[in-house]
């Protein structure tokens, strides 16, 4: 018996305040991503599309609601032998609200492990590592929407 290709879709965030970047670990990326960072998101839920998902995932796991603007990525990889993951990635235009979300209420806080802002300086582990190379660049931030195969 073949086993299935599986396909999904993911909306995550690109939140940018006094030039850092909000990253986070995800507590259900499983093994292999634990050790890494990567943006705040998840996966669209039937009959939802990439920008309600957007919505919903923030509010979701860091209580605050996005004002989202534009596509900036869109990747895909295999991320298992025969699971391929579609994610795209937004532009959030209202990053100092995620300042200070300890004390709001975040119903799915518990797929969070860690929340961290970063700068443009410092080195982690993070998947796509290509948009974080153009985070570290400066080119994050772009009028058209970038392609990444990783």
């Amino acid at each position: 018996m073949s086993e299935e290709n599986t396909f999904f879709i993911r909306s995550r965030a690109i939140i940018i305040h006094d030039g850092k970047l909000l990253v986070v670990k995800h507590t259900n990326e499983g093994d292999r991503h634990d050790e890494f960072y990567t943006l705040p998101g998840g996966h669209l839920d039937f009959g939802e599309t990439a920008l309600e998902c957007m919505s919903r995932e923030l509010v979701e796991e860091l209580g605050v609601e996005p004002h989202i603007g534009r596509l900036l990525y869109v990747n895909t990889y295999i991320e298992k032998e025969q699971t391929q993951p579609m994610e795209f990635f937004f532009e959030i235009t209202n990053g100092e609200d995620y300042i200070n979300i300890d004390h709001l209420d975040r119903s799915h806080a518990y797929e969070i492990a860690e929340i961290r802002w970063v700068g443009k300086d410092e080195d982690i582990h993070f998947l796509p590592k290509e948009l974080f190379d153009d985070f570290k660049n400066g080119t994050i931030l772009s009028d058209e929407a970038r392609y990444i195969k990783s």
